[in-house]
């Protein structure tokens, strides 16, 4: 997966499987196509993302990272997008909270980012997201079940 996602050259989220992966194991978003996913924070702010719907403002700097596959009916795997939220400074996008989205397919294709190439085709992210805006910053937390301690 990774040496996939690699190709798309996107140097914010290198090396992201040794962040903090705050899944205790892989789980289906609903959110994401059904697709199951891990969830990565970097060291910007895994330290608040634990704390999920008490995390407050995540700081600038911030990455969560979801890769993701499906289980096909044949028990065989397959590869889907790596899903990207990256906190701007200030003033960047002040309708998405400052939040940079980004897909990069398994081919290593950019299907779009926020205010960038194929910004359309993310739109539906900040969307979705705008759903939690005020209470938790635009993030949406794993089920608790899948949920590692803070």
């Amino acid at each position: 997966m990774t040496a996939a996602y690699a190709k798309a050259g996107i140097s914010t989220v290198a090396g992201y499987t040794g962040w903090t992966n705050v899944a205790s194991a892989p789980y289906q978003s609903s959110t994401h196509g059904n697709r199951y996913v891990n969830n990565y924070a970097n060291k910007n702010g895994a330290h608040k993302y634990v704390k999920y719907e008490e995390a407050g403002l995540m700081p600038a700097g911030t990455v969560i990272a979801k890769d993701s596959f499906i289980v096909n009916t044949d028990g065989s795997v397959a590869v889907g997008p790596l899903f990207v939220m990256e906190k701007v400074g200030g003033g960047f996008n002040k309708a998405s909270g400052n939040w940079r989205y980004t897909m990069i397919m398994p081919n290593g294709s950019v299907v779009g980012t926020t205010k960038g190439a194929g910004s359309a085709a993310v739109e539906t992210c900040n969307e979705c997201h705008l759903s939690v805006a005020e209470d938790q910053d635009f993030l949406f937390f794993l089920p608790e079940e899948f949920r590692v301690k803070g």
